[in-house]
Formats: structure tokens, C-alpha cells, sequence
């Protein structure tokens, strides 16, 4: 076989990467540079120009997905079967290593893995047999604490308490998390991988075997490797193999799981002599979304330092959009997205991306009005989300308590120790009863429960019928926002660990915001506030997303969104405080690793990049004053194209009272002098009337003046409407009643 196919289809770079000598080895592959491309051709290279063996090739990457397609690429590249290679996930490397050394190991021939649901039951079995209330000791909490030590390599004996009793009962938990594990003949993920490292480390005649087997170790997506895989990767090599690692710093977002992007430059100093080579041109962004990028990224230091480049076109400019609200955001991108269509465009073609995932609902609700089919890829939609169904679920029982599927739903959320004896004794008496499960809880209080599920249960009833007569009056957001105070969701999913808690907080905190935008119409317009937005909640959850075969637009998180690329590219809510995120703003490590997050973003537009920001945004239910991202303004200004002059809505100087400045805004953020208001695009003053003023219409609602055209009776106003979007209306007949 010539080796024409392997080096053939590559560009120079690729080449010399793909060709480099025996060594240790770092590829450095920015975004749409073909570094999967590279790895495979790199294997095909070692068995056929090296004469390396099949057998001695080990292939790490960090999903299935990632290395079926690498074992694809090489069968089609040797015209072989790829069999005796090793490739695979961290995850499957090492569980192909256990199940082969069980002994050695010290676990049972039989071993069987715990997936991450079945790790936190485990967990609250053992709370419950230590009599540990989980109010207290939070199972995700615990978990969390087990496994990210695990990822550190650490193990109970390793960690030391000081003087803190709440971690000295952490750890005495993970000891016995881990006898229990033993006991059971069962290992998690984490364990996968401290196992296998733990087996390597202490058989030296192993280690030596496995290190004269695989010559050649490569290991994609680097900078997204932890602490213990790591420790792995050196381990396996030893000072004498010849490790082959890709990577890009500029891409490394995984901080919360336990990444460290340091590994690249500690990589160099482990490996003396490494050779680095750089994959800089770009085969899918064109050369104005690669050179914003470009302008982004370099204000982060540290980095290893490259510029992404492209043989492709120069490309339309990066386009800004300064929207009034997130509704006016929300409906300029369904415009857009309409436009795209009646050119005869996908709707395939399109991204929207977002830093939280609590940004989906508005564009959500604006797609489904404007019935643009849409699906939210690797996720939920936002009233089918689960923090979201619970905090309904307490809505619903304060609306009826008959209704027991809300009842089981919340009654132990957050937990109150009214476990599935306590329900499976209420279902019994709701049975014999002929009636619902709170009205079974009010025969079961001291008859039937013992003494600790009574007293949860009387809580839990006192909660509710505290709550129905605290919210009662209240206005709908007020009635959200006060059952999510008392019933402690919030801090809940506060305590858990890492952006999955996170990212239920600011779930919940939206549906506050949701509520506090609602307006009851058709056939619940007659319906009390609280009743009609649980019908408009059931409802949106009932409509389904698009089928995955349909052609909709894509929702998704930017963490969600890398690796993947689309024509158009819509990056919303690029406001700091939402993205940059308030958390990270004053911590530099976390400030950079948002911006690599914005980098990524930008980076997965092939044709066209639309950056949008809202000057008000309706946040845990209060209207909040943003400034601009300082994303927006580290991006070259020369390559901005701002759609239309920004109207800058100003943070209120007295209660009930709000002042409009008319502003221009040049794209890096900076802003010109204003102009006399309704002197741009041909627009008339009409008296009483301004650009950015708030009025009221009799069927649409409060919104905010967009543009005014015309003169007299006859004169046009197109109007941002909150729960509408925008419409055109004549002057003489709106009868709009200024604010």
C-alpha cells in the first residue's frame, strides 16, 4: 500500500504533524482544523511508514461517539478491520483493563458499574442506615464530594479533616461509600479510572508490559483531561514512550468537571524534548468570524498562542444587535430566522446559543407563537425541565390538593424523611378511603406512620397551607417567587455542586420571570392568574419539539454547542453579568475560561455570526440594567456591523420613574453623543411621542416605541410589545396611552 492516501488529502501543517519523528509529541488544533482528521492519519502513518504494530497503538478520546468515528476514519485508511487496536474513552480503556485484571485489581470477576443514578441511591441507602438526615448531607453533595476527589486521585486515607467537622464526616462517608462498593461488587465511573491507574501503579510487571505493548499512546481533546487522567497518561508512557497528544487551550471549558487546561504546558516540562506543532487553518468559519475570534481570544495570557486562518473567503461582517428587552432579542432572531426561510433557507442552518440555559424559555415561547419548529439539543425544554415541574407541582397542590401526582412529586422535595413506606401507606388509606392522598395524610397523622413520618408529614402539610394563605392576594410572580422562598428550592439546588445546580437556580429564578411577563388569553383569560399560568405551563410542555428529522432551529447551551458547527450562529445574551457570568467576572481564571466559552462560540459559525445583548433583561423576576459584554468590546471593532442605532434604555432614577436616552453606539461599546430624538432612518417626531418610550395599548399591553415614521393622523409607530412582539400601528386609530 503507498502511503499517497494518508498524506494526500493533508495541508502542510496537518503533514508535518501526521509525519512528526518518534517523540513525544503535542498538536495544538484550533477550532475546524481537522484534528480528528490528524490523529487517524497519524495511526494510519505509524503502521504503515513506521511499521508500528497494530497491537501497539492505544487511541484515547472522551466520548463513543468520537472513537467510533476515529475506528471508521482507519479502516477506511488501512482497508482493515481496526481490531487490534485499542481505542476507545478514558472511561472503556480502563474497564477493558479491569476486566482483564480483576485480581490484580482487587476487585470480583464480576464487577458491575454504577452509573451516576444508581451511585446516588447507593448513597442515600447509606445516609439512611447512618441515620444521617438528608436535609443535612445533600446525596448530590456527597457524591460530588466522593468522585471529585476520586478525579484528584485521592482516596479516603489521603484526605485530611483539620478542624472541620463537616468535611471529617465527609470523608468518613466516602470510607464507607467505599467498603460498601467493595461489599457490593460494584465500582462508579470515577473509580474506572483511580482503579486502573491504582493497578498500573502497584504491579510493576504490568505497568512494564503494558508499556511495551503500547509504543504509541494518543489522546484527543487533551485540554479537557483531570488531574488522575493525567497521572494516567504519564504512567502508560513512561519516560521512554512516545505520547501523541491534541489538544487547544483556547477550547478547554470543563473547569467545573475538574479539567485543567495547565496540562498542555505541563505536558512540555513532563516530556522533555516534546515537539509542539500548530493546526491553524480553519476549514468552516470564513476569515471575519475567525479574525473576531482571533481578537477575542488574544486578551487571555498564558496561552500557548496561535492564529486560526482561513483560504476561504473574507466573509459578511460580524453583525450586533442592542435589543430593548429579551423579548425584543427574542422576536429580532425569529425575524431573522423567518428571513433566512423565505430565501430558501433551513432552518437546520441555525444556532442559537446562550451561557444559561434558563435563556431558552423566551426564545421558546417567541417560536412557538411564530410557529418556528425548534428542538433544544442535549436538554429539556424549559416547563419540561425537572426543578421546573417540582416548583409546579407546588403551584398545583396549593390550587388543588387532590392532586396526588403533585402531592407525590413534592412531598419529600426537598427531603423531609417521608420515605416510599410512608407514600406506599398513604396510597393504601387514599384506596380504602375512595379519596386523594392529602386527605389520607390527614387520617394518617399518628395512625398508621410512625412518629418521624407524621411529624415530616404534619410539616410538610403546615408548609402548604401556610403557603396558600401567605400567597393569597399576592401578584402571580409574587406568589412564584414567596413558594420558592418557603419551600427552600432554591437553596436546594443552591447546594449542589458545580453548574448543574447552578443551572437549576437560574431555571427556577426565571420561572419568577415568566410568571411576572404572563398575561392570561383565549380560553384561560377567565381563569385566576395562578390557575391560568399552570394551563399555559401544562400546555408549552405538551407541544413536543421537533421531530430529528425535521427541519428546526437549534437551541443549545454554549458548553453544549462545542464541537459542532452551523452556517448561522446567533450568540444571545452577551451582557455582563450573563455572559461573562457574574461569578467569573472578578475571578481571572474563571473570566478567561468564559471567554474561551465565547471563542467557542464564535468558532462554530461557518457563515454568518449575529452577537446580541439586551439593555433590560428581566432576571429572577425584576427588570435588571445591563452593560454590553466586554466580550463585545475586546472583538475588533472593524468587524462589527451594528444592525441599527441602539436605543439605550437608562436605569431608573426615581421609583416609578424612568428616563430614555437616545443614544448611537459604536461597536466596541463606546458611545457617540445623542441625537435629537426621531432625526434617524427618515423618522418624524409625532408629539407626545419619543423613540424608547414606554406605552400602554388596550389589547397589546405595555411596550416600548422602535421607530417612529410619518407625520399628523397618518403617522406609523412600531411598537415592541411585551407579550405580543412588534407591530406596526397608525397613529390616529392606536390610541396609545404614553407611561
Amino acid at each position: 500500500m503507498t502511503l499517497d492516501p494518508i498524506l494526500e488529502p493533508l495541508n502542510e501543517a496537518q503533514r508535518a504533524a501526521v509525519t512528526a519523528p518518534l517523540a513525544p509529541v503535542l498538536v495544538l488544533a484550533g477550532a475546524g482544523s481537522g484534528k480528528t482528521r490528524v490523529l487517524t492519519h497519524r495511526i494510519a502513518w505509524l503502521i504503515q511508514a513506521e511499521g508500528a504494530s497494530p497491537h501497539s497503538v492505544l487511541a484515547v478520546t472522551f466520548t463513543n461517539k468520537a472513537a467510533g468515528e476515529m475506528r471508521t476514519r482507519i479502516e477506511h485508511l488501512l482497508g482493515v478491520p481496526p481490531g487490534q487496536l485499542w481505542i476507545g474513552t478514558f472511561h472503556g480503556i480502563a474497564h477493558r483493563l479491569l476486566r482483564r485484571h480483576w485480581r490484580e485489581a482487587g476487585l470480583s470477576e464480576s464487577f458491575q458499574i454504577l452509573d451516576s443514578e444508581d451511585q446516588q441511591r447507593l448513597i442515600k441507602k447509606l445516609l439512611k442506615a447512618q441515620q444521617l438526615d438528608e436535609s443535612r448531607w445533600v446525596p448530590r453533595e456527597v457524591q460530588w464530594f466522593i468522585n471529585s476527589n476520586k478525579d484528584e486521585g485521592r482516596r479516603p486515607k489521603d484526605l485530611k479533616a483539620g478542624n472541620d467537622p463537616v468535611r471529617a464526616q465527609m470523608i468518613r462517608l466516602y470510607g464507607l461509600y467505599e467498603e460498601t462498593c467493595e461489599r457490593n461488587g460494584v465500582v462508579d465511573f470515577a473509580e474506572l479510572l483511580l482503579r486502573s491507574f491504582e493497578l498500573l501503579r502497584d504491579q510493576p510487571a504490568l505497568l512494564q508490559h503494558y508499556r511495551q505493548r503500547f509504543r504509541h499512546v494518543l489522546v484527543d481533546e487533551f485540554q479537557d483531561t483531570n488531574a488522575i487522567q493525567y497521572a494516567w497518561l504519564r504512567l502508560i508512557a513512561g519516560a521512554d514512550g512516545h505520547p501523541y497528544v491534541v489538544g487547544d487551550d483556547d477550547q478547554s471549558v470543563y473547569r467545573w468537571r475538574g479539567a485543567r487546561v495547565e496540562n498542555l504546558q505541563q505536558f512540555q516540562r513532563d516530556f522533555a524534548g516534546a515537539k509542539l506543532y500548530r493546526l491553524e487553518q480553519n476549514y468552516r468559519s470564513t476569515g471575519t468570524i475567525l479574525a473576531a475570534a482571533n481578537g477575542l481570544i488574544a486578551n487571555n495570557s498564558g496561552r500557548l498562542g496561535k492564529t486560526l486562518w482561513t483560504s476561504g473567503e473574507r466573509g459578511e461582517p460580524v453583525r450586533l444587535y442592542a435589543a430593548f428587552n429579551e423579548r425584543d432579542e427574542a422576536e429580532f432572531v425569529t425575524q431573522r430566522i423567518r428571513d433566512h426561510v423565505a430565501r430558501g433557507g433551513m432552518r437546520r442552518d441555525i444556532a442559537i446559543l446562550y451561557r444559561s440555559n434558563a435563556q431558552s424559555r423566551v426564545f421558546e415561547e417567541a417560536f412557538l407563537s411564530a410557529r418556528i419548529p425548534y428542538r433544544v439539543y442535549g436538554g429539556l425544554r424549559f416547563f419540561e425541565r425537572a426543578e421546573i415541574k417540582d416548583a409546579l407541582a407546588y403551584l398545583r397542590l396549593l390550587v388543588n390538593r387532590r392532586d396526588d401526582a403533585s402531592f407525590e412529586r413534592i412531598v419529600n422535595l426537598p427531603t423531609r424523611g417521608i420515605g416510599a413506606k410512608s407514600l406506599d401507606t398513604l396510597r393504601e388509606a387514599a384506596k380504602t378511603a375512595g379519596g386523594s392522598l392529602w386527605e389520607a395524610a390527614g387520617l394518617c397523622l399518628g395512625a398508621g406512620l410512625g412518629a418521624k413520618a407524621s411529624a415530616a408529614l404534619q410539616g410538610f402539610i403546615g408548609l402548604i397551607e401556610r403557603l396558600a394563605a401567605e400567597v393569597a392576594g399576592l401578584a402571580l410572580h409574587e406568589q412564584v417567587d414567596r413558594m420558592l422562598a418557603v419551600t427552600g428550592l432554591i437553596e436546594f439546588h443552591r447546594r449542589e455542586k458545580a453548574d448543574r445546580g447552578e443551572a437549576r437556580v437560574e431555571n427556577l429564578e426565571e420561572l419568577v420571570s415568566a410568571a411576572r411577563g404572563f398575561s392570561a388569553d383565549g380560553a384561560n383569560a377567565d381563569l385566576p392568574p395562578l390557575e391560568a399560568f399552570l394551563a399555559h405551563a401544562a400546555l408549552e410542555s405538551g407541544e413536543g419539539q421537533a421531530d430529528a428529522w425535521e427541519d428546526c432551529v437549534q437551541m443549545m447551551t454554549l458548553h453544549t454547542a462545542k464541537g459542532l458547527e452551523f452556517p448561522i450562529v446567533f450568540l444571545s445574551g452577551m451582557e455582563d453579568g450573563l455572559f461573562p457570568h457574574q461569578r467569573s467576572i472578578t475571578d481571572l481564571e474563571g473570566l478567561e475560561e468564559e471567554r474561551r466559552l465565547c471563542y467557542v462560540g464564535m468558532t462554530r459559525a461557518m457563515k454568518q455570526l449575529y452577537l446580541t445583548y439586551a439593555e433590560q433583561r428581566r432576571l429572577h423576576g425584576i427588570d435588571s440594567y445591563s452593560q454590553p459584554s466586554r466580550f463585545i468590546k475586546e472583538t475588533p471593532e472593524e468587524l462589527l456591523e451594528e444592525i441599527r442605532p441602539r436605543l439605550q434604555v437608562m436605569r431608573p432614577v426615581a421609583a416609578g420613574r424612568f428616563a430614555h436616552e437616545r443614544a448611537f453606539a459604536r461597536p466596541g461599546g463606546a458611545y457617540a453623543p445623542s441625537f435629537a430624538a426621531g432625526r434617524l432612518r427618515g423618522e418624524s417626531e409625532v408629539p407626545g411621542f419619543r423613540l424608547g418610550a414606554r406605552v400602554r395599548h388596550g389589547k397589546f399591553g405595555e411596550g416600548v416605541i422602535l421607530s417612529l415614521e410619518g407625520s399628523g393622523p397618518q403617522a406609523r409607530v412600531q411598537v415592541n410589545f411585551e407579550r405580543q412582539g412588534t407591530k406596526w400601528l397608525v397613529m390616529q386609530y392606536a390610541n396609545l396611552e404614553p407611561l
